[in-house]
């Protein structure tokens, strides 16, 4: 029996990086959490322990620290690009590099005082490697939204173990997590940032509903839509289930007013929506 290694990488994960710049005695701040991961030639250190190929994790922190100093940091898909090329044109036995990066917002207070901002994280994902291939995708996660009517949910499977009843009229609560790929560099992230979120948003709270599947693909086609600079937009939704609480024993009706926000279990709806010409990204771009 022959037993070989496959598929392999290793990085740095979730270097905390703060960066704050004073303009004056106006400072602006950007708060990132830098995930790096790198393959290539690695056969040898798994197989004999031989270190000669590997970058160590360290310094693939120092370095997030070292260029935030040097370039600054700007939108986190310029900063995730400036790393991962870096990666793999400074090291030969490096061949690919992969840098994730979210971002926490600070709503500003003063000049020099800031309220870290609720609500979802903004996320980006970068892939490059030896052969000048480049991926780039902007995203979010646990952007919770919420129809409080406009949705139904019947006409689905049922066998013995169904207890489901149809409704005509339901609370749809998620917390979305979306990632889109884009075309190509070179452009304004936080205006395509801006603009695919509100596209998400909207198309939630402008769909009427007949499943969560549907409300995703909605999401994803309006997006894909609007914006020309992407050509695939994947999402997560979990179903935030809300169920009406029987007031029948105190005497009491409740038409869809009164609700059990439940945490778990929850149904889980995924998918991709993108353009039937989309160029393939060459690697799989999680």
């Amino acid at each position: 029996m022959s037993i070989v290694l496959g598929p392999n990488r290793y990085g740095k994960a979730e270097t905390r990086l703060v960066r704050v710049v004073r303009d004056g005695g106006r400072h602006h701040i950007k708060d990132v959490n830098v995930s790096s991961s790198l393959s290539g030639d690695m056969a040898a250190v798994h197989l004999t322990g031989d270190n000669a190929a590997v970058l160590p994790t360290d310094t693939q922190k120092n370095t997030v620290y070292a260029f935030a100093k040097r370039h600054g940091v700007d939108q986190i898909e310029d900063f995730a690009l400036l790393l991962a090329r870096h990666f793999v044109e400074a090291h030969p036995t490096i061949r690919h590099a992969r840098v994730e990066i979210e971002e926490y917002g600070w709503d500003r207070r003063g000049e020099h005082s800031f309220v870290r901002r609720g609500g979802e994280v903004r996320t980006c994902v970068v892939h490059h490697d030896a052969d000048g291939r480049t991926t780039v995708v902007s995203g979010l996660k646990d952007l919770v939204v919420l129809n409080s009517t406009g949705s139904e949910f019947h006409g689905f499977l049922t066998d013995e173990y169904t207890t489901l009843q149809p409704t005509t009229d339901r609370v749809l609560a998620t917390a979305v997590t979306a990632r889109w790929r884009h075309t190509g560099g070179g452009r304004d992230y936080l205006d395509s940032y801006d603009a695919v979120r509100d596209c998400l948003v909207q198309a939630f709270a402008e769909t009427h509903s007949l499943s969560l599947q549907q409300t995703l693909y909605a999401m994803g086609e309006r997006a894909l839509t609007a914006r020309a600079e992407i050509c695939e937009v994947r999402l997560a939704m979990p179903n935030k289930h809300h169920f009406p609480v029987d007031l029948s024993p105190f005497g009491l009706d409740n038409d869809n007013e009164v609700f059990f926000a439940a945490d778990r279990p929850y149904g889980l709806i995924e998918g991709s929506v993108l353009r039937e010409d989309a160029p393939d990204a060459g690697f799989a771009w999680e």
